[in-house]
């Protein structure tokens, strides 16, 4: 009996809205600098593979999988020995793609056995929908969160890529863009660099994809428009570089504009026009791309009655098509008309606009024992500080001003339970009319906002003083399953740009689809980490990690030897700024944390360990200053230069 524990995990497929082909030949740049950089639109699909993983302890790789009619597969067993994983990625076959990622992962990172049970697969195989590459993306995700190597998602994606071009099949670099699961992100190509970026819809799309139940050779298409490259050698190799470069970068724009203003008519017509253009430059060099099924369909009059655009999926030919429908009405008529017309299976795929996080939790329950003895007689959270509109105003109210500002419409303050009269007196209660009379205009304003910051505010009392951890998991019936903020009650902020800091979070908390934690994070000077959570991981991009460590308030030893991160070519340390945006799966973990702590405390750093384990964890730097009010030294920094 395997004593390990299990993990659940879900990938989908990916259809590629545009860019086809574009992400290898942006490859052979590495070349000819002429080949211009690849870009592609992709989105996960409704559909994907579902499984339970474990080790296995007896040094072997397992798997069963379930196939989309159903049925199960014989269980595959092979040794984890790398010579035996190799030869068995080379001879193809459905189980060469897990043989050949976990030969990658067993020669990079020494990882031992591993259990797949792909218990459900609603996903399509061999119909553009990167059913190969879910597979490989599948089993590089549970060697990295089973022996906990803390990769990110870029760093899976390689592995799985590595892993499918062990096996006879070939694939280009963006369909395991599949890790990132059900968001659009634009994916650019310049050589072996690449580089992500989440989208964000503007509105609501409703795509069908439909099986043509056709036939496509992947390895001939790709074949034939490569033989185009690295360097153009007649006037249809050169027609082969337009399309799948300039003409590609220029659809690709013109589609993140109608994706991102929520533009379903354009979008459609976009899809309509690079189809049109695939099929006049592509179609003369490779005659799999004919592809009668797909032209058939695409050219219905009735079809277009409920569709705004369509094109070809993945590397095209017959495997499937896509439309933009023009509502959801609109894709069940056209779902019907293509199973009675045609006989094809269809699936629906939404791209919604992301959903605003609307709740913020702020413990402020501490008792507040670095700033003794002000705080025997009030809590810390009332400490005064001067706005740079030159308004005094207390510390707590400064930290809801910051959360509302990144469109959070409600807050849960929680505090000790005698401590709600205080924080009523300020929020809850009307200032006198004789007060009010003699204020200047601009304070009369604000006495308005308190008025409305009042209505906005939930008291809940943390009746144990068990940790920081704890007293979010206070919070838990309030927040009611939805995405939300958490706020150190005693940490201020000043962007730099027009987006608040607290907005910057929860912005690319949204831009990530809410598949991920995001945690502000900020550079610190290395003899001050020691009071905060820090982190170390990989770039992703200029501003944002993966973060693969969290360590809460390190020595400078610790620092200075596990916790440095490269950044412009120097070590640095990033540490918490004390914004999350967090998932409310946050509140399974606190919880079982609490049931097992006893008289310990129950910190929220711990379960975003955990958390970042099982679902990954991104740090965004953001854009402004942080400011302390919990330490003596510190925060007399702070009412010094916050108002500068």
């Amino acid at each position: 009996m395997n004593p390990f524990p299990s993990i659940e995990i879900f990938v989908p497929g990916r259809v590629c809205l545009f860019g086809e082909h574009s992400d290898w030949a942006g490859g052979h740049r590495r070349t000819n600098s002429a080949v211009a950089p690849g870009c592609v639109v992709i989105t996960g699909t409704n559909q994907g593979m579902y499984a339970r993983c474990k080790k296995n302890a007896t040094n072997e790789l397992l798997i069963r999988s379930a196939l989309t009619d159903g049925s199960q597969t014989e269980l595959y067993r092979m040794p984890m020995d790398l010579a035996v994983l190799q030869q068995e990625a080379a001879a193809g076959g459905f189980f060469s793609y897990a043989a050949g990622v976990a030969a990658y992962m067993l020669d990079f990172y020494g990882v031992e056995g591993l259990e797949i049970d792909n218990y459900k697969t609603t996903l399509p195989v061999k119909k553009g929908l990167s059913s190969s590459a879910a597979f490989c993306v599948l089993v590089a995700r549970a060697f990295n969160q089973l022996y906990r190597l803390g990769l990110t998602t870029r760093a899976e994606i390689e592995a799985a890529y590595q892993g499918e071009i062990a096996t006879p099949s070939r694939c280009g670099r963006m369909d395991q863009g599949c890790a990132y699961g059900q968001i659009p992100v634009m994916m650019s190509f310049d050589g072996d660099r690449i580089s992500v970026q989440p989208l964000r819809p503007g509105g609501d799309f409703f795509l069908l994809v439909a099986d043509l139940c056709g036939k496509k050779d992947t390895v001939r298409i790709l074949s034939d428009l490569n033989a185009a490259y690295p360097f153009a050698k007649s006037a249809s190799d050169r027609s082969v570089h337009e399309c799948l470069g300039t003409d590609n970068l220029r659809y690709l724009q013109l589609a993140r504009q109608a994706l991102e203003s929520g533009d379903a008519e354009e979008l459609g017509a976009l899809m309509t026009q690079a189809q049109h253009n695939f099929d006049a430059k592509l179609m003369p060099v490779c005659a799999e791309l004919q592809s009668p099924r797909l032209h058939q369909v695409l050219s219905d009059p009735r079809v277009s009655d409920w569709v705004t655009g369509g094109k070809g999926v993945g590397s095209q030919g017959d495997g499937c098509v896509q439309f933009i429908c023009r509502s959801p009405q609109a894709r069940v008529a056209l779902t019907a008309y293509l199973q009675q017309q045609y006989g094809m299976p269809c699936f629906d795929l939404d791209i919604l606009r992301p959903v605003s996080i609307r709740k913020a939790v702020i413990p402020v329950a501490g008792l507040g024992s670095r700033m003794f003895p002000y705080t025997k007689g009030v809590p810390k959270t009332f400490l005064p500080v001067v706005t740079p509109e030159g308004v005094a105003k207390p510390v707590i109210q400064v930290i809801i001003e910051e959360a509302l500002s990144a469109g959070v419409e409600e807050i849960a303050l929680i505090i000790q339970p005698e401590d709600e009269g205080r924080f009523r007196e300020y929020f809850n209660r009307d200032v006198h009319p004789a007060i009010i009379a003699k204020l200047p205009p601009a304070l009369r304003k604000e006495a308005e906002r308190l008025k409305d910051i009042g209505q906005r505010i939930t008291y809940i009392p943390q009746v144990e003083a068990k940790g920081f951890g704890h007293a979010v998991l206070q919070a838990e019936a309030w927040v009611n399953k939805e995405s939300f903020l958490v706020m150190l009650g005693d940490h201020l902020f000043r962007s730099d740009n027009e987006r608040s800091v607290a907005a910057q979070v929860a912005g690319l908390f949204q831009d990530f689809g809410d598949c991920q934690s995001v945690v502000g994070i900020y550079q610190e000077q290395l003899n001050r980490v020691k009071h905060y959570g820090t982190v170390a991981g990989e770039w992703i991009s200029e501003d944002t990690m993966q973060v693969g460590t969290l360590v809460e308030k390190p020595t400078e030893d610790q620092a200075q030897t596990y916790l440095a991160v490269e950044h412009h070519g120097r070590p640095t340390w990033y540490c918490v700024n004390g914004i999350y945006a967090l998932r409310p799966e946050i509140f399974e973990v606190l919880r079982s944390q609490s049931a097992s702590s006893g008289t310990e405390e129950v910190q929220l750093t711990t379960a975003l360990e955990t958390l970042m384990q099982r679902e990954g964890l991104k740090g965004l730097v953001v854009k402004g200053r942080h400011f302390d009010t919990g330490i003596p030294a510190i925060y007399a920094e702070t009412v010094a230069n916050f108002n500068a």
